[in-house]
């Protein structure tokens, strides 16, 4: 289920507070959907990693109240008590969890209760983990437990993350490369004894390494150890090809400019017409519209579905026609 899907699903099930299981390979952004589901609907999130925890970190510690003469269960602090509030409970790494925190957990998501803790009617709970195909330590799940999820399976699509990377302001360099070779958008292997390789999660990090202070001497053996050798390679020789393109604003002004047409390079001035069109004035959304007629066929259309993908208006101005007559064709 690609990622678009599995939100909008995501989102009905969490309203219906039907337990959900998002599986998935590492790094391509499970928790991060989930997240943002949350952040969306204003609802509190509470992620907890149960391969880290202990049963007693779930059920609590029990001891004795001299009033009731009984033993009483001390509900952990990190579990929602207000009884108005609202929210996910998120589940992380349930399945790489031993088998006698799995059994805490079985008792939270069947019955919305443990010990003598029991979460509030307005709280959502969804669990999420790795496949065993993905070389993650995971004990195998008790039918019980794995019967009282709904199993969804996320598999990586780049549109869906291109669409998400011009929505965060990701480095242009970082879309046009991904976009001018979508396998190193993620190319784990799990027969292979890798330290670092291309995940949505560690391309994130790799935008957020170019917008810092690092020096730049260093910065082919951070983006190795954050991306992999092999997408380390590609992308810096790609960021050479940046320095090749047109100036973008002369393009949105409207200016006449020279520039290559160097698959690499189209792919990066696309890409970066794009993102400099965010809150831009209708004259140089008309400009950029101008220049894609001097684009190869399939770059312009390239950019035309990155505008309409970013909400862009472009469907109102007179040159829009223009462009329709001429490349409508080419529209899937």
């Amino acid at each position: 289920m690609k990622a678009i899907e599995l939100k909008n699903s995501l989102k009905e099930l969490i309203k219906e507070k039907i337990p959900t299981f998002i599986w998935g390979s590492p790094g391509i952004g499970k928790s991060s959907i989930v997240k943002q589901i949350a952040k969306e609907q204003n609802l509190e999130f509470i992620d907890l990693r149960l391969s880290l925890l202990d049963p007693t970190d779930l059920k609590g510690i029990p001891f004795f109240d001299s009033n009731s003469k009984e033993a009483i269960w001390a509900p952990p602090n990190f579990l929602p008590k207000d009884k108005t509030s609202s929210g996910i409970l998120f589940l992380d790494e349930i399945n790489t969890a031993p088998p006698s925190v799995q059994s805490a957990a079985y008792q939270l998501v069947l019955d919305r209760k443990i010990g003598d803790y029991e979460l509030p009617q307005n709280w959502a709970i969804v669990s999420a983990g790795n496949e065993i195909d993905d070389a993650s330590v995971v004990f195998d799940m008790p039918a019980p437990l794995s019967n009282r999820f709904v199993h969804l399976n996320m598999q990586v699509d780049f549109n869906d993350w291109k669409v998400w990377a011009y929505q965060n302001q990701i480095e242009s360099s970082i879309i046009a490369y991904l976009q001018f070779d979508e396998s190193k958008l993620f190319n784990f292997d799990a027969e292979l004894d890798q330290k670092a390789f291309a995940t949505p999660r560690s391309w994130e990090y790799v935008d957020k390494i170019l917008k810092s202070n690092l020096n730049k001497k260093a910065l082919t053996e951070v983006l190795t150890g954050t991306i992999g050798e092999e997408a380390t390679v590609g992308f810096l020789n790609f960021l050479k090809v940046m320095q090749e393109l047109p100036n973008i604003d002369d393009i949105l002004n409207g200016k006449d400019v020279k520039f290559s047409n160097d698959s690499k390079v189209l792919f990066a001035l696309t890409t970066a017409i794009t993102l400099k069109l965010k809150n831009a004035k209708q004259e140089q959304i008309e400009n950029a519209i101008k220049f894609s007629f001097k684009l190869p066929k399939e770059y312009a259309v390239a950019l035309i579905k990155d505008m309409q993908q970013n909400n862009i208006d472009i469907e109102n101005l007179d040159i829009w026609e223009d462009w329709v007559e001429k490349f409508a064709y080419l529209l899937d």
